[in-house]
């Protein structure tokens, strides 16, 4: 027997998320030292960094760029200031919760593509979503917290930070709403496959 279109559907987004985990990996990585060489922002920062290995320079040299990322992540977190520490722990506490979300994706696509997507993991796979989400949404209110008493401005509600807090405390919501949803599908599927 062929496969579904939703099994086909799953298929691709199973190769699209496990793109996306990897580049989030990648980016991950990459974290301090963007935030540490973007002294205007972090678009400067990711631009000079990226330049600076795909358009390397003659004396430049790839494995040493590549190679300042690890210095960062060992030894350079006494360089940063108030404001880049705070960035860059957000940005990798955010990247670490986004990786595992879309890891609980691949789950629940795996079941789809197993045919079984009323399988009692995927409610708890969902419910770890959901649980990923409300973390990146309390990280990002604590950091637009941190920005307007440091500032001691409210210009930091009208940056994307701010927009995190309601963006994933309804994802994390959606994600609570779905776990209930193939819980109970599983519980009604298991109940049919005892009376037949």
């Amino acid at each position: 027997m062929g496969k579904i279109p939703v099994q086909k559907i799953a298929r691709v987004l199973n190769v699209l998320v496990l793109i996306a985990l990897a580049c989030n990996v990648a980016v991950l990585y990459l974290v301090p030292t963007i935030v540490f060489t973007g002294s205007e922002g972090l678009l400067e920062g990711a631009l000079s960094y990226f330049g600076g290995i795909l358009f390397p320079g003659e004396d430049d040299i790839i494995a040493a760029a590549i190679a300042a990322s690890a210095i960062l992540w060992l030894a350079g977190w006494t360089e940063f200031n108030a404001y880049q520490l705070v960035l860059t722990l957000f940005l990798v506490f955010a990247g670490i919760q986004t990786a595992l979300i879309l890891w609980q994706a691949r789950r629940v696509l795996s079941t789809i593509l197993r045919g079984e997507p009323f399988a009692p993991e995927n409610a708890v796979s969902l419910r770890r979503a959901a649980v990923c989400c409300f973390l990146i949404a309390a990280a990002a209110l604590a950091r637009v917290i941190f920005s307007v008493c440091c500032y001691q401005s409210p210009l930091p509600l009208a940056t994307y930070n701010a927009l995190f807090v309601p963006m994933f405390a309804m994802g994390g919501l959606l994600c609570c709403v779905c776990s209930a949803l193939f819980r109970q599908a599983a519980e009604l599927k298991a109940e049919n496959d005892l009376t037949i």
